[in-house]
């Protein structure tokens, strides 16, 4: 696996199965409190929810937010032609750390640990934009 985007299509993977997953349990859940599904349009609808439903959404938002950094960054370094081993080596740690997050969110939820890995998942984009800018000078 030598592309950089490689990591960037196994990131995307990720959260299509937790998007299915979503809609696999959240669908169900608000079937069982008889929800509406145009009541889901006000979010505080679903806090009725059980809390394992409710984490699996989390997380697929979650999966929108800073993963958007990795993105934008890797696709910088690709069109820069700044590609190197390290930088693969960054993305794919990337990757594996926010499988870790989402396997940590969907099912125990300690956020002492999913934070833990949030963190070490942040210092990695670190790295990498820092690398970046480095090229800059």
């Amino acid at each position: 696996m030598t592309s950089m985007l490689t990591p960037v299509l196994a990131l995307i993977v990720l959260t299509l199965l937790v998007c299915l997953w979503m809609y696999a349990t959240r669908i169900p859940a608000m079937q069982k409190a008889r929800i509406v599904p145009q009541d889901a349009c006000d979010p505080g609808s679903l806090s009725v929810l059980p809390a394992s439903v409710r984490q699996v959404a989390d997380n697929y938002n979650h999966l929108m937010d800073q993963p958007t950094i990795f993105y934008a960054l890797v696709f910088y370094i690709v069109f820069s032609g700044h590609t190197d081993q390290l930088h693969i080596a960054l993305a794919w740690t990337y990757v594996g750390l926010r499988v870790v997050h989402t396997l940590i969110q969907c099912t125990v939820n300690i956020v002492a640990a999913r934070f833990s890995v949030f963190m070490l998942s942040t210092l990695v984009l670190i790295v990498m934009a820092g690398r970046e800018l480095l090229q800059l000078l």
